[in-house]
């Protein structure tokens, strides 16, 4: 499953509710919440071992953030890729 996130703050119930494998791609002011220094670092980095986690690289742009700003094993994907995940993901959800 696709989960297209948007939500701002991001409520740790909407990460409970990935099941192993699933896919999320977090969108504008919710990418505030993938910073390393952020309160939720540790629970995306445990959630990282079963699931993948993306931002745009335009909303990272927009909103100032390096790369090296964000916690560890997150993908920075293009329009082209999140295209693609939701090709290749059947099951859509998205969180505002």
């Amino acid at each position: 499953m696709l989960h297209l996130i948007f939500q701002s703050p991001v409520e740790v119930a909407t990460l409970d509710r990935m099941d192993v494998g699933d896919v999320a791609v977090f969108f504008e002011n919710a990418i505030f919440r993938l910073l390393r220094a952020g309160d939720l670092n540790g629970l995306l980095t445990e959630q990282l071992k079963t699931n993948r986690f993306c931002v745009l690289s335009d909303d990272l742009a927009v909103r100032g953030i390096a790369q090296d700003e964000l916690i560890n094993g997150l993908d920075i994907i293009d329009y082209a890729e999140l295209v693609s995940l939701t090709v290749d993901n059947a099951v859509i959800q998205t969180w505002t």
